[in-house]
């Protein structure tokens, strides 16, 4: 262990000497990464790695973001305690900006970090540090934060991310990449750090603007068992982004005159009926006609769908109040049949998929076998697994495979196939969202109004999947992201980070 002293340099690069500790450990100076850094921090005057950080943290330039941090976090350490008491509207107001507040409403603020009190207690680390912006890391969450250019400096950002156990599986430590187009340099990092972050198999991120499709990066594996490494035009499943499918094309039916939207949707259901005559297609489209939603979600083959609701679905929640479910969905796609006479899978993918040129898209009535990304799950050893292949039971609420080129069309290009009142009409919030603050349900279409975003997800059975837009409805435009991954994780940190970067 070398006792020579070192002088920090004006700016001390904590990353720069991390790897020092891993090139002294690569050539075999000391047997442990702990050796390698205890000898660095020594080195620099200092008793342990752990001084080391602190000590280059209170070096480096004064962070805004930091320091509004730490104050978060001596005020809600304890807000999980019984005699806690929570700052009024007036105190957070002099940490967090109006606009934040305005999208972050104090008590659903509060609410949330009395979730995370435990994390909070458990101190910051890995911290990147710059005067007005953050990311670190709090226990198992992810920060990033960022603060107002001029005094007082209150935040103006902040998301707190959970990270994904630890994977020891060695097959995904060195994940190649493959790309179409021009991926732009945030995108791909965002791509590198959300691949390590949530612990993946595969991850494909793709964008486009109101030129249409213009990028990819696919980054890992298909499958870990055939070692198949993932390429831009590996199928997925989308899951419940089918439903963004579903509503334009029962809005296509609107347009033609053959379906209005405040009709009861018995009046255009014949193989299935609702138990609720006066349910309307606009309740079905936001989720508010209290329609029940099967259990059996996945099967080896679709089913005939009055195997899953029986001749008369079950209308047991409440009308007018959101409660997001796959019934009213799977209800619509007997509604587009039944006036199409075609099934919906032939009158989805003539209707929406062929005009906007998803060659690669469909409705699979059991799991496809080639270009497709394989589900993996997590076992306890922290070592990848197949999930066994799957097709979801209501194919107008989640059966549609795609893939990301394919979804960007889709987010691009939907409005087009509409007149233009009728595509904003499913941008026009219908009823408010319980399951995010600021949110709001459209035609299909969950609503950010603050963040000018919408989009919808889509997970299970091994894969995840989002897409979300930045709209123009004049006829095509905008700008699209589309997320996939095939291991069953929240990717709404990709999202955000892709949507609305911390700037």
């Amino acid at each position: 262990m070398s006792d020579q002293s070192r002088a920090f340099p004006d700016r001390p690069s904590l990353r720069f000497l991390k790897l020092e500790a891993k090139r002294r450990l690569s050539a075999g100076e000391y047997t442990t990464l702990h050796q390698a850094q205890l000898a660095i921090a020594r080195e620099h005057g200092l008793p342990s790695w752990t001084a080391l950080k602190e000590h280059i943290e209170a070096a480096g330039p004064a962070s805004h973001a930091l320091t509004q941090m730490r104050w978060v976090m001596s005020r809600f350490a304890t807000a999980d305690a019984p005699e806690w008491t929570a700052p009024s509207e007036e105190e957070l107001r002099q940490h967090f900006d109006d606009r934040y507040l305005a999208l972050v409403p104090p008590d659903w603020l509060t609410g949330l970090f009395r979730t995370v009190a435990r994390q909070l207690r458990e101190g910051i680390t890995d911290v990147r540090a710059e005067p007005l912006r953050l990311r670190a890391r709090i226990a198992d969450l992810r920060v990033e934060a960022a603060t107002e250019a001029e005094p007082p400096h209150r935040l103006r950002q902040l998301r707190l991310y959970p990270l994904e156990r630890k994977v020891e599986d060695q097959r995904v430590a060195a994940p190649p990449t493959h790309v179409f187009g021009a991926v732009p340099p945030e995108a791909q990092a965002v791509a590198g750090d959300s691949y390590a972050e949530l612990g993946l198999v595969g991850l494909i991120v793709a964008g486009g603007t109101g030129d249409g499709f213009g990028w990819a990066t696919a980054r890992g594996w298909a499958s870990l068992d055939r070692d198949e490494v993932l390429l831009p035009e590996h199928r997925f499943p989308a899951y419940s982004i089918t439903k963004l499918v579903t509503a334009t094309a029962v809005l296509r039916l609107v347009a033609d005159g053959r379906v209005r939207l405040d009709e009861p949707a018995n009046a255009y259901l014949h193989t299935i009926r609702l138990a609720d005559d006066a349910v309307t297609v606009r309740e079905l489209l936001s989720h508010t006609g209290g329609v029940d939603s099967p259990t059996a979600m996945f099967a080896d083959r679709v089913p005939d769908l009055v195997s899953i609701t029986g001749p008369v679905a079950a209308c047991g929640g409440p009308r007018g109040t959101f409660t997001y479910g796959h019934g009213g969905y799977a209800l619509l796609g007997q509604l587009i049949a039944d006036v199409t006479a075609a099934r919906y899978e032939d009158a989805a993918t003539r209707m929406v998929l062929q005009p906007l040129g998803m060659r690669a898209s469909g409705f699979p009535h059991s799991p496809p076998a080639s270009t497709v990304a394989i589900g993996h799950r997590l076992t306890d050893e922290g070592v990848f697994e197949p999930v066994p292949a799957s097709v979801f039971t209501m194919p107008a609420a989640g059966g549609l495979w795609s893939t990301a080129a394919d979804l960007v069309r889709f987010g691009l290009g939907w409005p087009s196939l509409l007149p233009d009142p009728l595509a904003r009409e499913a941008l026009r919030p219908q009823a408010e969202r319980d399951d995010s603050p600021g949110g709001q349900a459209g035609l299909g279409w969950g609503l950010v109004l603050p963040k000018d975003v919408a989009g919808h997800p889509g997970a299970g059975s091994g894969c995840s999947a989002s897409l979300t837009v930045r709209p123009s409805l004049a006829g095509r435009g905008g700008q699209t992201w589309v997320v996939f991954t095939n291991r069953q994780v929240l990717v709404e940190a990709i999202n955000e980070r892709l949507a609305l970067p911390i700037t």
